[in-house]
């Protein structure tokens, strides 16, 4: 969430923001009408304790002068100004946590490079990798694909877990280990330590670096144990800095994470969202940097060149686009998106998303670094490197041959014994 002060010393920054997104600024003003009622009870209540420790000292003097009715008198003034202060202090506590369930509504402060628009049909392309594929026959989709070489069972999967899950098999889970294995070993080459986190998290730490009340009719609650299994590992691997106060030798701090993630993907999809696309259950691979704040929008940039050159290295192409004003979450302040071209289905999807969140996961998780004025909020960033489900899409897609066999990309054979090509499996 945003941080106090820039509702107190620059609310005409969050106006201009929530204009350039469409939004009113009705909850921007309730917040700082809650904070100045906040503040003012805060002020009353601690008149009313130097008015409560003033009359106290009169108690002593009183029972020392043996003055039983004055002593009686200033006790009683003194009980009835403590039950002010408690009245205050209630006061203060609900216009408080009014006023920051309210901020934590409140979307982040965009950068002005991000462009404005209505939805995705705003997203700006920002450039263009690797050669569009050609064939000399119908490219089929990967649904296609993963039916006639058996690569992945959907139909048992369902029977025991239900639709959107489903059993990788053959040489296609193989490749899926390779591809793990391939980008943990290109990232922690840069510099990040590779982590691999729970698998699932306390509302507290969820609520700190998502907004709950968009996402989490796609996780799955774990009760009566009050857990939600993990959406991305993006997650985990930010709140684990929950509550502490970081070295400033430390910063930056880059993680490379694996887990498996879990999304209930409600809603309905299109017939091009079926096979393995979008799923309840699939591995991520995710960067993290956790960053002072005037060295963030550099590593923003070092987030997107390692994607871009892993998905080179991949042979794979796609374009990356500058997320617009209306299609922004909450959290980011600036985002960009990798989108891999589906020859089968003719267009391009999105399978990297790449942010800058500034402060405002770090003000919800309260981990601040070590200034010589005290102590500041970090900021922290994060970028998927692979969704392995989807970059299978992308590397089946464009890699297929007219038989329906897969090429397999060159980084990835050392990881699969030297195999150059995908076989089908046998059931």
């Amino acid at each position: 969430m945003l941080d106090i002060r820039m509702f107190r010393e620059h609310a005409d920054v969050i106006r201009a923001d929530h204009d350039r997104r469409g939004l009113s600024h009705d909850e921007i003003d309730e917040v700082i009408r809650l904070d100045e009622a906040w503040r003012k009870a805060r002020y009353d209540a601690d008149q009313h304790r130097k008015k409560r420790n003033e009359a106290a000292r009169g108690i002593a003097a009183a029972k020392k002068a043996g003055d039983d009715a004055e002593f009686q008198r200033i006790r009683a003034e003194v009980d009835s100004i403590a039950e002010e202060i408690e009245a205050l202090s209630e006061v203060a506590d609900g216009h408080e946590a009014e006023r920051d369930r309210i901020r934590m509504s409140i979307p982040n402060v965009l950068h002005a490079d991000v462009p404005v628009g209505e939805d995705e049909g705003g997203n700006t392309q920002h450039s263009v990798h690797g050669e569009k594929p050609a064939f000399d026959f119908e490219p089929k989709t990967h649904n296609d694909l993963i039916e006639m070489n058996r690569w992945v069972d959907l139909p048992r999967a369902a029977k025991i877990a239900g639709s959107r899950f489903y059993f990788l098999k053959g040489d296609l889970a193989r490749m899926e280990l390779a591809l793990q294995q391939y980008t943990v070993d290109f990232i922690a080459a840069r510099g990040y330590t590779f982590v691999q986190p729970p698998i699932m998290m306390n509302r507290e730490a969820y609520e700190g670096v998502t907004d709950l009340a968009d996402f989490e009719s796609v996780m799955y609650n774990i009760q009566p144990d009050g857990y939600y299994t993990i959406a991305t590992s993006e997650h985990p691997l930010t709140a684990m800095f929950m509550d502490e106060v970081i070295e400033p030798s430390l910063l930056p701090i880059r993680i490379v994470g694996v887990s498996p993630c879990f999304r209930r993907e409600v809603g309905a999809h299109g017939q091009g969202d079926k096979g393995i696309w979008r799923v309840h259950q699939f591995t991520k691979i995710e960067q993290i940097i956790i960053s002072h704040p005037d060295h963030s929008w550099d590593a923003h940039e070092e987030l997107l060149t390692n994607c871009v050159d892993l998905w080179d290295d991949l042979g794979l192409h796609y374009e990356v686009v500058n997320i617009c004003t209306g299609d922004m979450g909450t959290v980011a302040a600036k985002k960009y998106d990798l989108e891999a071209w589906l020859p089968g289905r003719g267009e391009y999807k999105e399978i990297v998303s790449c942010s800058n969140c500034t402060d405002y996961q770090a003000n919800r998780l309260r981990m601040r670094y070590r200034t010589t004025e005290g102590n500041a909020a970090v900021h922290t960033l994060n970028s998927t490197a692979v969704a392995t489900t989807r970059a299978l899409v992308a590397i089946m897609e464009q890699n297929q041959l007219a038989d329906g066999r897969v090429r397999i990309p060159d980084v990835l054979q050392p990881y699969m014994s030297g195999q150059e090509m995908l076989e089908s499996c046998n059931w």
